[in-house]
């Protein structure tokens, strides 16, 4: 951690809503006038597709159908770790990007399925990090050390695979099948490697659809926010203005004396309440180390 150059980590699974959440962000830095530079997880895979989907088949060969993305060895954790640790001291850093689609490969100018070449941060005021692995701590890493504000996006697991089935099947152009196996290989590293950051977050954004999820492989829309309550879970509730949040998010409720339960339509409404003055705390930390 560090006053002068704080780090925000948001962790999310594949298909959580990492990114959505990301565009609030944005919003908040726009309006207040804050510098940041971004890191995206998939920046840090240790494999481009090819060479993932060769290893993938050299582990299966030896025994583990199960090497996917959100294992650790999968990633380069360790320069990831290395590179929250330069920008905590230094500011400075260097990040790269993986180009998933066509569209993306048309603006980087790379081949879809690979990385674009290392670049350094521009001047910035704050570190974002959006991705699978930014609380994770392993034997070699711990990443949750070095991040100011940790964020966990966690929908309920059905609706989790919900949005993965239909973003994969609708932007990448995967089947269902070939995503519902993705899922199916991914379950070990998931509840190994995923799931234990949300306990280390400051703050979890968990998404409860009010409908009939049950069978998440045949749902034929993702529920939406109408359909929806969120579940805002506070690790250190003491300093969060419960009564004034109630207030002005209506409908919302209590559910624990360090959950807040909001309409999923509020979700840009509840985060920009709740982040805003933590954000503006770190910047005010940030001058006067300064």
């Amino acid at each position: 951690m560090s006053a002068r150059h704080p780090i925000i980590s948001i962790t999310g699974s594949s298909g959580a809503g990492t990114t959505s959440v990301k565009r609030i962000f944005e919003q908040i830095f726009r309006r207040e006038q804050i510098e940041a530079a971004f890191i995206e997880g998939d920046a840090f895979h240790r494999y481009d597709r090819q060479a993932m989907k060769e290893k993938v088949a050299e582990e299966e060969r030896n025994g583990n159908p199960n090497f996917t993305h959100f294992h650790a060895e999968a990633n380069e954790l360790e320069i990831l770790e290395s590179v929250f640790e330069e920008y905590g001291r230094y500011g400075t850093g260097r990040t790269r990007t993986y180009i998933h689609d066509e569209q993306e490969a048309a603006h980087h100018n790379v081949p879809p399925g690979s990385f674009t070449e290392w670049r350094d941060f521009p001047q910035s005021d704050l570190l974002f990090y959006e991705g699978l692995h930014g609380c994770a701590v392993t034997d070699k890493v711990n990443l949750a050390r070095h991040a100011d504000l940790k964020i966990g996006v966690v929908p309920v697991i059905n609706l989790e695979w919900i949005q993965k089935i239909h973003r994969d099947r609708e932007a990448r152009g995967y089947s269902t099948e070939a995503v519902m196996d993705v899922i199916l290989r991914r379950m070990p590293d998931y509840v190994r490697y995923i799931t234990p950051q949300f306990t280390l977050t400051d703050i979890n954004f968990q998404r409860v659809p009010i409908v009939d999820t049950s069978n998440p492989f045949i749902a034929r829309w993702i529920p939406t926010p109408d359909e929806s309550m969120l579940v805002i879970r506070f690790a250190r509730p003491r300093g969060i203005d419960f009564p004034y949040l109630l207030s002005m998010i209506h409908d919302s409720f209590m559910s624990r004396a360090n959950s807040i339960v909001v309409p999923g339509n509020k979700l840009d409404l509840a985060m920009q309440l709740i982040l805003t003055p933590l954000i503006m705390q770190l910047i005010e930390r940030k001058n006067r180390a300064s």
